[in-house]
């Protein structure tokens, strides 16, 4: 199991970061944290582009080794996997988790300040806590996927 695991997991975090930062639309990401329909279908859309992309990945993985998975096992790994991608894509619960877990200052580093151009980087808090919530799920869809 470690070595499908690690087959599994390295599978979901290449195809994560090509799907967040390549696949996604400069549109979804504009507006995938909006507040009512226009966000959550924006949301939708970059979660379903995220999972094909990921699903992609697994499924090349299986034609060129001897892993084939389980189809449960699959189906609940992606789950939450795309559960909890898009519960973090909303960025208003990982903003509250932020606060909740003292980490809100740590959100808000590097935000421009209005009217100003002063942070060209690429990177916020809010965006390392947005990756690493990401990353540490895609450990349990591993896990589970990997069963």
């Amino acid at each position: 199991m470690t070595d499908t695991f690690a087959a599994v997991f390295v599978a979901l975090y290449a195809a994560h970061q090509v799907a967040d930062h390549w696949i996604q639309t400069q549109h979804q990401a504009d507006h995938k944290g909006k507040p009512g329909w226009v966000g959550r279908w924006n949301c939708v859309k970059h979660v379903a582009t995220y999972g094909v992309t990921q699903l992609l990945a697994l499924a090349l993985l299986a034609a060129v080794t001897d892993w084939r998975p389980a189809l449960v096992p699959l189906a609940a790994g992606m789950a939450v996997n795309l559960a909890t991608h898009y519960i973090a894509d909303r960025r208003t619960p990982l903003f509250r988790l932020a606060l909740a877990t003292g980490s809100a200052a740590f959100w808000k580093l590097g935000t421009p300040r209005a009217d100003h151009n002063d942070n060209p980087s690429l990177g916020t808090g809010a965006y390392a806590l947005d990756q690493s919530w990401h990353v540490g799920w895609l450990f349990v869809a591993a896990l589970i996927i990997s069963v």
